[in-house]
């Protein structure tokens, strides 16, 4: 996800996408175990969208 479109999303949006990421990176690290991965650079882009969107949430809060 770009930055523009994370911050269009609302805030109960946005959690929604942290648990379906975090789902998704549960499922790539059983791949990975399996050798199954057929994009290792996916784990770390949807690390990097959990951050982003955790980010936003917590400046959204305050």
């Amino acid at each position: 996800m770009k930055k523009k479109e994370i911050k269009k999303l609302t805030k109960d949006q946005m959690k929604e996408n942290v648990e379906k990421l975090k789902k998704d990176l549960f499922n790539f690290r059983f791949q990975k175990v399996n050798g199954q991965v057929k994009s290792p650079a996916k784990i770390t882009e949807t690390k990097k969208n959990i951050a982003r969107l955790k980010t936003l949430i917590e400046v959204k809060n305050a």
